[in-house]
């Protein structure tokens, strides 16, 4: 080996790595990923990130799929994040214009509008929603820690009840690519 050969490979060795950066799973999940809710598995099959123009990602869509049945993991971001685990609900409104303050959708289940919000939602795999468009979105708080969310795009409405689960009792792992 020559001296030059060693000066270059000295150099080489002293410069120094890029840092990785951190990985966030509650927002880094893709799709083909697999999601552990209460000991139960999931596979993404779609992921909708919901967003202000100008602004970062704050509220976190990912379609769980088991076998032939579907859920949804919301994570909405704030100061920590909260995480809901929804069943989809079958139901219609024909305008944006008529969502009810308070929802009575029987079985003593009484729900009171929390927040109402428009948004830009970017999506991947089998979702609900057009990608790069604006999606209306409620949340509303319920009795016995109960949630309903109601978003609509384009005439097209999407429901779900879900309860809160602990972000800790969730775990991320990164399917085969």
């Amino acid at each position: 080996m020559s001296i030059w050969k060693r000066v270059g490979s000295i150099i080489k060795g002293s410069k120094p790595q890029p840092e990785a950066k951190p990985s966030n799973p509650f927002e880094d999940t893709q799709v083909g990923d697999i999601v552990n809710v209460d000991l139960e598995e999931y596979v993404v099959s779609g992921k909708a990130v919901y967003f202000d123009r100008g602004f970062p990602p704050h509220r976190f869509a990912y379609y769980l799929q088991n076998g032939k049945h579907i859920s949804c993991l919301l994570v909405e971001k704030g100061r920590i994040y909260e995480c809901f685990l929804c069943e989809f609900v079958e139901g219609s409104l024909d305008d944006p214009n008529d969502v009810p303050t308070r929802l009575d959708i029987g079985a003593e289940s009484l729900f009171e509008l929390e927040h109402h919000r428009s948004d830009t939602v970017r999506t991947e795999g089998n979702t609900d929603f057009r990608g790069n468009d604006q999606v209306l979105f409620w949340r509303y708080s319920g009795t016995g820690d109960r949630y309903f969310f109601l978003q609509w795009q384009d005439g097209k409405y999407v429901a779900m009840e879900g309860a809160p689960t602990p972000g800790s009792q969730i775990q991320f792992l990164k399917g085969s690519k």
